[in-house]
């Protein structure tokens, strides 16, 4: 697959490795943000897990309006 830089995407990817996981989804909180970054060990399941990431933040940004 493609590398992808950006140091959201490395924090997947690093805790997949350490997880010995082939998906992961990583939905993170700043004081000013809500971000999504996800990682699959192939082309189909880095799509897969970016659909997964998709409806997770977007259940985290409702859970988040609704407070």
């Amino acid at each position: 697959m493609a590398w992808n830089p950006s140091p959201e995407v490395a924090v997947a990817r690093d805790a997949a490795n350490r997880l010995g996981a082939k998906q992961v989804v990583v939905i993170y909180l700043t004081d000013d943000k809500i971000g999504m970054a996800s990682y699959g060990a192939t082309k189909e399941l880095c799509r897969e897990a970016g659909k997964l990431g998709d409806l997770l933040y977007e259940a985290a940004m409702e859970e988040l309006r609704c407070r």
